[in-house]
């Protein structure tokens, strides 16, 4: 049997294992509910967070550039098509300079991808729309979603860069694919980021160690979903246990790491952990220490309790 041969039955065996999941956390759980576990969950906001982050491996002549950063939409049975193209529309709003996605557009297959890319694509950002693919990404075909991305007129980074230009000074945009562990993240890394890297794009945020090592000012992360469920006010507590890094801001020298709690879901429950758009502001500079540097319209539980009761609009706008 020749290699190509076993990697296609092992995508579609993996394939298979991930409808079953699919079924058991996703499917099953909303119908035995009758449907209002997901009537719930697409009814609360998604929350537009705005990041100020401070490095001083980051250049001054980028100093104030927007990233718009969203990941994990997981297309399909918990958030329509409908949906994820109202998120994109707002996310073009907030007129962000780069928009970054960092995987999982889609949950189990790509049928309807094409026409959310195009609209990352064309949402307005004048350094253009980048995407890396995570995990799900890959399940049906990352090639092809990859290809789709592609034609749709995004910047699709599979273990290579990029260089664009921001009001004439050159930017450096390093993106990987999928990796499980932390060792595959830090392979990839080598392979996709060199001394002049200034933002990495990782759907695994355990790419950040050896980000950090060769010194990327700044890299952007998904994956998690913040658990969905975590600690009220402590949001860095929750169920992604397999991950020390798993929603927020983190600091390693002059490297900072961003894992957005994303926009999607794997099971139709969010608790303390609300959907986001994550508007990050870079600033080259050693600032704050990363507590302060998230600014949002009063205390992170005073959100949530908002967005858990559905007494107030949650969504914050630049």
């Amino acid at each position: 049997m020749t290699k190509a041969l076993q990697d296609d039955r092992a995508r579609r065996a993996k394939y298979r294992r991930a409808r079953i999941r699919n079924f058991l956390f996703t499917v099953g759980p909303n119908r035995l509910s009758g449907g209002r576990l997901s009537k719930r969950h697409l009814g609360q906001d998604i929350v537009v967070r705005e990041i100020e982050i401070f490095s001083p491996r980051w250049p001054r002549e980028l100093d104030g550039m927007r990233i718009g950063h969203v990941s994990d939409f997981h297309l399909g049975e918990l958030l329509p098509l409908e949906r994820a193209m109202e998120i994109v529309r707002q996310l073009g709003e907030l007129e962000p300079d780069l928009i970054a996605c960092t995987g999982d557009v889609v949950d189990l297959h790509h049928h309807e991808a094409m026409p959310l890319l195009k609209a990352m694509a064309e949402a307005g950002a004048p350094m253009g729309a980048a995407l890396v693919l995570g995990n799900h990404d890959e399940l049906h075909c990352g090639d092809t979603l990859a290809r789709h991305a592609e034609r749709a007129g995004m910047i699709v980074l599979r273990n290579d860069a990029v260089e664009i230009h921001r009001n004439g000074t050159p930017f450096v945009l390093s993106g990987i694919d999928w990796a499980k562990s932390t060792p595959q993240c830090a392979k990839l890394v080598e392979k996709a980021c060199g001394d002049e890297s200034h933002l990495l794009l990782s759907h695994n945020p355990k790419a950040f160690s050896r980000a950090s090592e060769i010194g990327v000012p700044l890299t952007l992360s998904g994956h998690t979903h913040g658990g969905q469920v975590a600690l009220k006010a402590k949001p860095n507590t929750n169920l992604a246990i397999a991950h020390r890094q798993s929603a927020g801001l983190f600091e390693e020298g002059p490297s900072r790491l961003y894992v957005t709690t994303g926009i999607g879901a794997w099971f139709p429950l969010r608790v303390n952990c609300p959907a986001e758009i994550a508007m990050i502001t870079m600033r080259s500079s050693d600032g704050a220490s990363p507590a302060d540097q998230i600014r949002t319209p009063g205390s992170f539980a005073d959100q949530l309790d908002s967005l858990v009761s559905h007494d107030d609009d949650g969504r914050r706008r630049a």
